[in-house]
């Protein structure tokens, strides 16, 4: 196991006489502080952090004690909306729904971390929500939370203090009207008498750890070196941090900088350490609530976009779709539409449009433009039911100025084509099957293939040209398989030739927007066990379109993997949602080889949104209705653009000469929650 670090850092690596990475220290430095990386809070989360500190973080019954003081000092009740920020590996979040409050949502930087919360709340059958997110750029909108916590001396990583009161007007954005913020921190004056210069512990039977503190130049930061050591393996981490000394009076100037009024100073946590040795910044704490006094009704539209006049764009039902059997909308088609609107109408709150006559669509949307506030674009047909024109619905809104759902022209264009998502799943070190493609200009195939293969259209998605004899044996049936291709749709196409995989045949959902925003769906497996012998096992045209077929109707049931291949799994699609550009929504399709490994098989942004598809599937096994899984794309959608717009706004007003802000408060209205003296 070996840590993480960023350009700067102290430590190097190198590598012993068995080839394996291991690190390497400076030996003793002058000045601790010269070595400090501003972006240390990046790297140092991972799973060293939680073993170095685990008796710390990780302990049950101290969690289970500090919860117990959170609800005294804040009465509560079970509906309260709270934002535990900066949440590490969700401890307080998951005790809290332990406990039956349910409205408590976890957000931290630490990819590894929120994993871990995920992992445990998924252990624990708790649907805790966490997200990945940056404590300076909260993605949700005002007015959103009763209470946010910042616990476990998680304030003070910033280089600056301006990026800590960042942190804190963030936090009164988000908080409704007499929100209540509760901020645990180390007790900065106590820290800089008392801090430990040097310490040493066992962090278990196998890790050992030395650490060297010293104050920064300027006296306001506590610098710690921590080098980590396995009677095996040897040094495996050396790495340095540091934390920002607050007063009590430092930390309530400013949080009444950000806004905040009625400051309160409590009986803080008591720290314990199980092995009673080091407990470093957590030695002594603050604990301190505060009141975010403001109107109750936003003061302008751009703090909180209301977006309440929604257009829903569809295909054509006028034109034929070649991807249907019979190239036109028929009853399924106009029951699935009935469906859609029935669970949009009751999502309320929203005036909806539907849009589906592609020949005046350009026309009519240019008319609209200055009423619609979001466009959910659900036109996975295409323009004009061209499936190859599917970017063509986005580009369009994209010229109009329109805001919409989903993923944008490019990355439906780097989607479209699967060889070009296999090049770049490829750069990133995610596996996918063995394959080739074969050039619109190529006449001959490598027949010395291992089989069995599939063969499938390199462009297009809904399954389209893979059916049952696209998985061949033979090089006999290659030939034939690529001919049928090529006639039903075109010489002018490339094709695409992969080993077929045997194992498990997995889709992955995401709604919202990676990485600090998202739900990661229940994964979903094909059941083929009521195909007769001597079908492939393949979730292809037939099985989605032709109720005749044996194919037709199978079933999706949760999957059980492997820890680490879920992992593997769910960090890839997470990965390549943000490398390929993708928005709102995406379905992952993957397949295991015949050794359970997994390989990626194609990435569908603006995935089917059809009431009983696998995203439809995945949401009800989450959970969520067919409305509710809609209204988390709008959601996510409406945040996005939320985020966007107030990065814009401040890099604007970056430009612009600073003004003194009006730091008068009205009368506070309610009070959803109050804080005990």
């Amino acid at each position: 196991m070996t840590n993480s670090h960023p350009p700067g850092n102290a430590q190097t690596r190198r590598q012993n006489s068995g080839g394996q990475t291991v690190q390497r220290s400076l030996g003793p430095v002058d000045n601790l502080e010269a070595f400090v990386p501003s972006d240390w809070w990046r790297w140092i989360f991972n799973p060293l952090y939680l073993k170095t500190d685990a008796d710390v973080v990780s302990d049950a019954e101290i969690t289970a004690g500090e919860v117990d003081t959170l609800l005294e000092v804040i009465r509560s009740d079970f509906d309260t909306s709270i934002l535990d920020l900066c949440c590490g590996q969700g401890r307080h979040t998951l005790e809290f729904w332990r406990r039956g409050y349910h409205g408590v949502e976890g957000l931290d930087r630490s990819h590894y971390l929120i994993q871990k919360a995920r992992k445990q709340a998924h252990a624990e059958g708790l649907e805790a929500r966490f997200r990945e997110g940056d404590a300076r750029k909260i993605s949700n909108r005002p007015y959103t939370f009763d209470v946010v916590m910042i616990l476990g001396n998680s304030f003070g990583y910033f280089e600056t203090v301006d990026d800590d009161l960042r942190v804190l007007t963030g936090v009164f954005r988000v908080l409704k009207p007499g929100g209540v913020l509760v901020l645990d921190l180390t007790d900065g004056d106590y820290m800089r008498s008392n801090f430990q210069p040097h310490s040493w512990e066992w962090a278990d039977k196998r890790l050992f750890v030395c650490r060297e503190r010293a104050l920064s130049t300027d006296g306001q930061r506590l610098i710690t070196r921590e080098i980590i050591s396995h009677i095996d393996k040897g040094i495996i981490a050396d790495q340095f941090y540091s934390e920002r000394l607050y007063s009590k009076d430092d930390i309530a100037r400013l949080v009444r900088d950000a806004g905040f009024s009625n400051v309160q100073h409590h009986e803080g946590f008591v720290s314990a350490s199980k092995r009673n040795q080091d407990l470093g910044m957590m030695a002594q704490r603050i604990l301190l609530t505060c009141t975010a006094h403001k109107p109750s009704i936003p003061g302008s539209r751009s703090e909180l976009p209301a977006l309440t006049n929604v257009v829903v764009i569809m295909g054509d039902p006028r034109k034929k779709d070649e991807v249907k059997p019979a190239m036109v909308f028929d009853e399924d088609d106009f029951y699935t539409i009935r469906q859609l609107e029935s669970a949009l109408d009751s999502l309320g709150s929203r005036q909806i449009t539907y849009l589906n006559d592609h020949d005046s669509l350009l026309k009519v949307l240019d008319s609209m433009r200055g009423e619609i506030d979001l466009v959910f674009n659900l036109c996975d047909e295409g323009y004009a039911n061209d499936p190859r024109k599917e970017l063509h619905v986005p580009a369009m809104l994209e010229a109009l100025g329109i805001p919409y759902t989903g993923s944008g022209p490019q990355c439906l264009a780097f989607c479209y084509d699967k060889s070009l998502v296999r090049g770049v799943a490829s750069e990133m070190g995610i596996q996918v099957p063995e394959g080739q493609l074969i050039q619109t200009d190529n006449s001959t195939l490598d027949l010395t293939t291992t089989f069995p293969v599939i063969v499938k259209p390199n462009f297009g998605d809904s399954s389209f040209g893979i059916i049952q004899r696209s998985v061949v044996h033979t090089a006999e049936e290659l030939l034939d398989a690529v001919g049928e291709v090529r006639r039903r749709f075109g010489y002018d196409k490339p094709i695409l030739v992969e080993e077929f995989l045997t194992g498990k045949d997995l889709s992955v959902g995401i709604l919202g927007n990676p990485p600090e925003d998202y739900i990661l769906l229940p994964i979903i497996e094909e059941d083929y066990s009521s195909l007769p012998e001597g079908l492939p096992r393949i979730c292809g045209y037939e099985a989605k379109w032709l109720s005749d077929s044996p194919y037709w109707n199978l079933p999706s049931i949760p999957t059980v993997l492997q820890e680490s291949v879920r992992d593997m799994i769910v960090d890839s699609c997470v990965k390549l949602f943000v490398r390929l550009e993708c928005r709102d929504y995406c379905r992952f399709d993957w397949r295991l080889d015949g050794n359970g490994k997994p390989k990626l098989l194609e990435v569908n942004p603006n995935p089917g949104w059809c009431w009983d598809g696998h995203l439809a599937k995945m949401s009800y096994l989450a959970g969520m209705s067919y409305a509710d899984m809609l209204g988390s794309i709008l959601g996510a959608a409406e945040r996005r653009l939320y985020q966007e717009r107030t990065v814009m706004r401040d890099s604007i007003a970056s430009l612009s000469s600073p003004s003194n802000r009006d730091v008068s408060l009205p009368t506070q209205e309610k009070t959803p929650v109050s804080v005990r003296e």
